[in-house]
Formats: structure tokens, sequence, C-alpha cells
């Protein structure tokens, strides 16, 4: 992996850029559910929604935006608050690159600041790999330690086609017996960033 390409936070204004990484995996792919691109504006809400509690990291380098992942609640409820839900979306040319490792190394190390414990990955899953979706985010996520957790079947149907849902999980280090309160990412002081591997 290039040494100039930086992790840092996403800034409302990147969200043209991330919604233009984004569209594609709509148009094109199963990797999301999504059937139609977002709205500009809507996106944008989307980005400063996830900052107010959550990191939202953007790779970038040669002065463009690579890739993008953030966490978000996990189901919503009060006792989940030490667990969150990954995402992860690379511009296509720049797949294979090391970049989704980066990206998910610095995840990791900021949740790990913020006392969330518990990591899941809700992945697109087909039964026979086809020209819209393989297991390649699966096999990702399992090289990275995740665990298959769950699996549901047929509850997703793009492009005609019905598709499988799995979750996967990688817990983050041992559960305290009564955790300490989750800190919200803008919260984070700087220096604990940099340690994290995410540039001002």
């Amino acid at each position: 992996m290039d040494t100039a390409v930086v992790i840092r936070p996403a800034r409302p204004e990147d969200a043209e850029k991330l919604l233009g990484i984004y569209a594609y995996y709509v148009e094109h792919t199963a990797i999301t559910f999504e059937w139609e691109v977002p709205e500009l504006e809507e996106f944008r809400h989307r980005v400063e929604g996830t900052l107010e509690r959550y990191p939202y990291l953007v790779a970038e380098g040669e002065g463009a935006v690579l890739g993008y992942a953030y966490l978000g609640p996990f189901v919503g409820r009060a006792a989940y608050s030490w667990a969150a839900e990954t995402t992860v979306y690379l511009d296509r040319e720049r797949r294979r690159m090391g970049l989704g490792r980066r990206l998910y190394t610095a995840l990791e190390n900021v949740a790990r600041a913020q006392n969330i414990w518990n990591l899941n990955a809700c992945i697109g899953y087909p039964r026979e790999e086809d020209e819209y979706l393989n297991r390649n985010s699966a096999q990702f996520h399992a090289h990275l330690g995740y665990r298959m957790v769950g699996e549901f079947h047929r509850c997703g149907y793009k492009f005609g086609r019905w598709y499988d849902m799995v979750w996967m999980e990688k817990l983050l280090g041992e559960h305290p017996a009564v955790p300490a309160p989750v800190i919200p990412f803008p919260a984070l002081p700087p220096e604990v960033l940099r340690g994290a591997g995410v540039s001002g």
C-alpha cells in the first residue's frame, strides 16, 4: 500500500465523492441491497449523522478519495451500545490494493478507543456467484478475523433474483464486567486518533 495514502475523518463536503464511489455498487452490484442511488443531500445527511457518534473514515491519496469505511449502530437499542456495524466501499479501480485492510484497521483502533467491543458486518451472500455478487466480501472479513454468526435465506431481492445475507462478527477484546460508556467519535482527542492511524 502506498504510504502516501492517508486515512482521515470524512467531512460533509466529501459527500459527492463518496457518493460517486457508492453509486457504482448500487447500480451494478448486489453488494448493497439499496436499489436507487441516494440524492446527494440525503447522502450528505447520512455522513453527518454517522459522524455525530461513529467514525466515518476516508482513504485519500493522489488528491483523490479512494475509499471509505464507517461504523453505525447495531440494532439501535441501548443494550447494544457496545456493538457497531461496519461498512466499507472502495473505488472500483482501487480494489485489491490493501485499502480495505487499512480502513478496517483504523476503524477497529477507533472502536477500541470508543469502548466498542463487537464489530458486526452485514454482507450480501449469493448461493451461487453471479455477475452482481460474489463471496469476496465474506472472504475479506474472514481474512481479517471475522467469523460467520448467522445466515438469512433469500431475504434480499435485486436485479430479478434472490440473495442471502450473512452476519459476521469480530470481538475486539475481553469484555469487561461493567463496560465504560461509549465515547462519541467527535470527543476523541486528536492524539488518540493519530494513535489509531487516523490523520487530522
